[in-house]
């Protein structure tokens, strides 16, 4: 029995930077943010005390700083995290650089908004902080990680959004006529999985292009959904829209922890599941017998087939498993914090696989990519609450800046699996 597959493009001869590398731009663009955070920031930020309170009001400890000083100091780490860069340090020194640099600027731009808020609102509540950026990045870490898996059998899952949005009605509506949230679960992992079966149909059975697939099927999710929702959910809300709620689980002992025990430890269902998921797919991926055949059918499934790996099975079984992984993801905004809507997932697929790129196709990565979206998502929340004078639609725009900075490589070149979007034909 022969195979044959898509041969991979000819190798390119890489070109010489010359001076201006991709770190050196990169330390340049972080130089200039570092020093116009210091002089901006530091010039429109007030002599107030920028509190950050451990707890999720006004009271209690609280780290204060001045607000000018801060926004200053914290300008000049950025600054000099980018100079580090732009002197070109070794390679592994990058990303801890870049971390420190985007980190210094964010810390510059939150001391001049503190200390620059109405009276008795120039404080920053670090517990609701952290929660909002866990349960905003749900949904992202869900959407990520089943891209990842996708991405790493050799398909390119464009159809987050769809797997997502109809996780979600499919909670929302079963959970509803049940009354049962474990009904709604799996109701919503197997609305995931139906729009990851047929993304795996046609990309891997029909070999339509798997991008446009995902696309489409992206649009059949928001027809479908809001065809039904207008349907049953607007006529009948209470049969059909009302399903019951995941309470919070408290840890004991790790729930007492400053800042971090709230926020992670008194939390619901979805952001365990979600935070295990992460260490289950890590660990499986590259130490488990089922992660390396993943691993090889994403880089190269000629040679997997040889050693006698069921190529088309496991994309098979791995692009509907993704599937049920973000249905769960859709499942934690109508079984944890909302009623069904239209269209409620308003690009949240796509910014998650901007965070699978970001995390450079690595479950860790990927959760500390969604973490970052998150709290641009959460901060613009933040503002808007202490009536910043940042236009509304700026914030607004946050999260959606953050995934262009990523998507525009700037924490430098990624190479996903070679075999990602490419048909594998056996005769």
């Amino acid at each position: 029995m022969s195979t044959t597959t898509v041969a991979p493009a000819p190798a390119v001869t890489e070109v010489s930077e010359g001076y201006w590398t991709r770190n050196r731009k990169v330390g340049l663009l972080i130089l200039a943010l570092g020093v116009l955070a210091a002089v901006i920031f530091g010039a429109l930020a007030t002599d107030q005390q920028a509190r950050f309170t451990l707890s999720e009001d006004a009271g209690g400890t609280a780290l204060e700083i001045n607000g000018t000083f801060g926004a200053i100091l914290f300008g000049i780490i950025a600054a000099a995290a980018g100079a580090a860069l732009l002197a070109k340090l070794p390679g592994k020194w990058f990303l801890p650089l870049l971390a420190v640099g985007v980190i210094g600027f964010v810390l510059s731009f939150i001391c001049w908004q503190v200390s620059a808020a109405p009276a008795g609102q120039n404080f920053m509540p670090m517990v609701n902080m952290v929660r909002g950026t866990f349960l905003l990045a749900l949904p992202l870490i869900f959407g990520s990680l089943a891209g990842l898996l996708c991405e790493r059998s050799g398909v390119v899952n464009v159809a987050i959004e769809g797997q997502l949005l109809m996780g979600a009605f499919s909670g929302a509506l079963f959970g509803s006529i049940s009354q049962s949230v474990w009904v709604g679960l799996v109701a919503a992992a197997f609305g995931g999985a139906f729009i990851s079966a047929l993304l795996a149909i046609f990309s891997i059975r029909y070999l339509v292009d798997q991008v446009v697939m995902g696309i489409v099927l992206n649009l059949l999710a928001v027809g479908l959904t809001g065809f039904l929702y207008e349907r049953l959910m607007q006529t009948n809300a209470a049969a059909y829209n009302s399903a019951p709620r995941f309470g919070t689980w408290e840890v004991p002992l790790l729930s007492d922890i400053p800042v971090l025990g709230p926020a992670l430890f008194r939390s619901n269902i979805f952001l365990y599941v979600g935070l295990l998921l992460v260490l289950v797919i890590h660990l499986a991926l590259f130490r488990s017998r089922w992660g390396l055949r993943t691993r090889a059918i994403g880089e190269h499934p000629t040679a997997a087939d040889t050693v006698g790996v069921k190529v088309l099975r496991l994309r098979y079984r791995n692009v509907i498993l993704a599937g049920m992984i973000a249905g769960i993801g859709g499942a934690s905004y109508t079984l944890a914090l909302y009623s069904f809507t239209k269209n409620m997932i308003g690009g949240k697929g796509f910014i998650a696989l901007a965070a699978l790129i970001f995390g450079r196709w690595n479950p860790t990565g990927a959760l500390l990519a969604a973490l970052f979206f998150g709290f641009a998502d959460q901060l613009g929340t933040y503002l808007s609450a202490i009536n910043s004078t940042i236009p509304s639609q700026f914030l607004a725009m946050l999260p959606y800046l953050a995934t262009m900075l990523a998507v525009a490589g700037l924490v430098g070149k990624v190479r996903g699996p070679a075999a990602a979007g490419k048909p594998y034909i056996k005769n």
